[in-house]
């Protein structure tokens, strides 16, 4: 490239000689190009030279790097316009900090640079202040490379844009800055950023999980493996970040404070723990060797005054602590559990525990999930920064539970099986009850802490996949429970979890079904359920079941009304044999997103109900658009043929084993695409069999959807039926 710029530059320069310069900046400047980064660059005249002439040079010089088909970004600068600018926009000066001649005259861009890095260093006190609320506001829209489910290899806290401000932070000589370890953690960045680029063919810097196998393959990795050493390079960045701004806030420290005849004066807090400069450290004596609770004194203190730990305090706990084979004594339990509850506030104290290696010295089984990628789409973090938001959450229902040490505890533990092989929830309820154990919880509070590690998926899987208006899906969910107690710490629990997951996984929608599943199995648990047939059977007992003796072959009724975060629509028509297939392709072909539908049969007429997404729903509009599918006249087989493509997976459909349901339910898991639930319903309906109802969800890009299908009598179909219709929907979706 520098080749390139220069041959471009002298054939434009003319018979300019001095006061000219092309100047390299960013990350161009710093030597460090990916594949298809922008190429940065500044031409820089003296005051001197007549700006008319080098903008003609310059218009010149951007039109040959164009054709050449170079990714420019570029501008034109006197040397005290680009120093004016650095004086007033920090990250203009950043930039201008590595900034290297490739072509013309190099006095030039060694004046302005010079120049500019005085000025850096003059102001940098107060400039600090800008740079520093510019990378909250980053990390706001960004988050952190360590724990983002997909993270942003240059704007993450933690990436490549925060080792550019470690090297600006370094010429300040305000602080000292370990040069040569963030050049080695940039290098290594950069590799990935690098090959990212080659396999994805484009500019990007979100590891999309994709790419993640080609990549690990010519880095000689496995895809976990390298997915964790990016977020362990994004970690011990932002760590160094985090060091240079307290040893910058140092700075500011107040030269007046106490001094003793051995130094500074401690503020002490609780035995062994104490206060100064602002930060947690060890008293003079703490013993930790000897007093492994120490830790969680340490920790409860940190959280309790929002300060951060001390480095050699950490690097004292983490080198003397040892704990002992037996659980927690009592008051050991009461510390933790203390911190543990500590709402938000946890969760620096922890991930700084953990950069210390001081969590595995409590909870080996941690490190199974540290920095561990979630192989689900609709989830925002880690594994373990899930888990600590999972916690955090639980501090808004404490008031919900009897018990809140519990809930906190299966909080954290929810996903720890996650570290090995098998169905995290079955593996991870035998680790969590050991680890409950040894926390010093009895033997029966440690079972329902391994309970509701073992069941935390139950409500939401049954509420979303399920009809939680057949009084049989509660009855069955039911038997899972203890009684009110334990509903409601798996409640809690499941709130707390999908709060932590996405905003996605906790909708209006999606709430409102685990809520209603939740009253319905509460009403079971206290016999005020029993569970018994009812007239409509799957219709939601919230929504009047339209009274409407009979309608014209050609009739059709359309009503509306605002649900959640979307909309119940209920459609009343002549009933026949494949009506709810033809209103669901109808409703499909309107452009809505069907979330749920349910139908009962009056006489001679079919009530539907849809449950879609959108919250605003002009009933005229959708009636006209409704009428050309049931009279025959459009062909939903062409407008929604569901076809594979060549590299998407096979669907999966199969029967559920269920107990006591009095219908068949058919599970259909495949990506999730426009024509899906017609074709389904469509082919429900071609074998004879009506729907009772139909579950739809979807996670990331796959569907996750179930539809309740009976014989003419409402009752399940026999096996063998099943299993044709089976086989039918797989073909169809194949």
């Amino acid at each position: 490239m520098d080749r390139l710029l220069r041959d471009a530059f002298a054939a434009v320069a003319g018979d300019i000689e001095t006061g000219l310069a092309l100047a390299a900046v960013g990350g161009y400047g710093r030597g460090r190009l990916s594949p298809h980064s922008d190429v940065d660059v500044v031409l820089i005249h003296s005051d001197q030279l007549d700006p008319a002439e080098v903008d003609t040079r310059a218009a010149q010089l951007w039109s040959r790097l164009w054709e050449a088909k170079v990714p420019l970004d570029h501008a034109v600068h006197s040397i005290t316009e680009a120093e004016h600018l650095a004086s007033t926009d920090h990250r203009v000066a950043v930039g201008v900090i590595d900034a290297r001649c490739v072509a013309g005259d190099a006095g030039a861009v060694v004046a302005m640079r010079s120049t500019v890095l005085a000025g850096w260093r003059r102001e940098a006190r107060r400039r600090l202040v800008a740079v520093r609320e510019d990378r909250d506001a980053r990390l706001e829209r960004s988050g952190q490379l360590a724990y983002e489910a997909v993270p942003d290899l240059k704007n993450s806290g933690g990436g490549l844009r925060d080792t550019v401000l470690l090297k600006a932070i370094a010429a300040t000589w305000l602080v000292d800055v370990p040069t040569h370890e963030v050049s080695q953690l940039t290098d290594e960045l950069l590799d990935v950023r690098d090959l990212l680029h080659e396999v994805g063919g484009r500019r990007s810097d979100k590891l999309l999980p994709e790419l993640v196998p080609d990549i690990a393959a010519r880095l000689d990795r496995s895809p976990v493996d390298l997915d964790v050493h990016v977020r362990d390079l994004g970690r011990r960045i932002d760590h160094l970040v985090a060091r240079a701004w307290r040893r910058l806030d140092e700075l500011d420290r107040d030269p007046h404070r106490s001094v003793g005849s051995r130094g500074p004066v401690i503020e002490r807090i609780v035995p062994g723990v104490g206060l100064l400069d602002g930060e947690i450290v060890l008293t003079a004596d703490a013993k930790p060797a000897e007093d492994p609770e120490l830790l969680f004194r340490v920790a409860t203190s940190s959280a309790r005054r929002n300060l951060p730990i001390n480095q050699a305090s950490l690097d004292r706990l983490a080198r003397d602590i040892r704990w002992p084979d037996e659980p927690m004594p009592p008051s050991t339990h009461r510390w933790l559990l203390e911190w543990l509850t500590a709402g938000r506030r946890l969760v620096p104290v922890w991930l700084q525990l953990d950069f210390a290696g001081l969590i595995d010295s409590f909870c080996p089984e941690w490190a199974g999930i540290r920095l561990r990628g979630s192989s689900s789409p609709i989830h925002r973090f880690t594994v373990d920064r899930h888990s600590l938001e999972a916690v955090v959450n639980a501090d808004e229902l404490n008031r919900d539970v009897a018990r809140p040490d519990l809930l906190a505890v299966a909080c954290l533990l929810h996903d720890i099986g996650k570290g090995v092989e098998g169905d995290h929830s079955e593996v991870g309820e035998p680790m969590a009850v050991a680890i409950a154990r040894r926390w010093g919880f009895d033997d029966e509070d440690a079972r329902t802490v391994g309970w509701l590690v073992r069941r935390h998926l139950l409500l939401p899987t049954i509420a979303t996949r399920r009809d939680i208006e057949d009084p049989v899906t509660a009855a069955n969910v039911a038997e899972f429970i203890a009684d009110e107690g334990a509903l409601d710490l798996l409640a809690a629990l499941t709130a707390c979890d999908a709060r932590a997951t996405s905003a996605g996984a906790w909708s209006d929608w999606r709430r409102s079904l685990i809520e209603g599943l939740v009253g319905k199995v509460r009403d079971q648990l206290c016999g005020r359920a029993p569970v018994e047939e009812v007239e409509y059977a799957g219709w939601p007992a919230h929504v009047p079941v339209p009274q409407i003796q009979s309608v014209a072959p050609d009739e059709l009724i359309v009503t509306a009304q605002p649900h959640h975060d979307g909309s119940l629509i209920t459609i009343v028509s002549a009933d026949r044999r494949g009506m709810l297939a033809d209103l669901a392709g109808g409703l499909t072909v309107a452009g809505l997103n069907i979330r749920s539908c349910r139908s009962v049969t009056i006489g001679s007429v079919a009530a539907t109900l849809w449950e879609v997404s959108r919250p605003q729903v002009d009933t005229a509009a959708l009636t006209q658009r409704l009428k050309p599918v049931l009279e025959g006249r459009m062909d939903l087989s062409q407008r929604l043929a569901y076809r594979l493509e060549r590299d998407e997976y096979e669907p999966r459909v199969s029967v559920l084993d269920t107990s006591e349901q009095s219908a068949t339910l058919v599970q259909v898991r495949t990506l999730d695409r426009r024509g899906l639930v017609w074709t389904v319903c469509h082919t429900i309906a071609s074998l004879g069999h009506h729907i009772r109802s139909a579950h739809l969800s979807t996670y990331g890009d796959e569907a996750r959807d179930v539809f309740y299908a009976t014989d003419d009598d409402n009752r399940a179909l026999t096996d063998e039926a099943a299993q044709v219709l089976r086989q039918a929907v797989s073909d169809a979706l194949s």
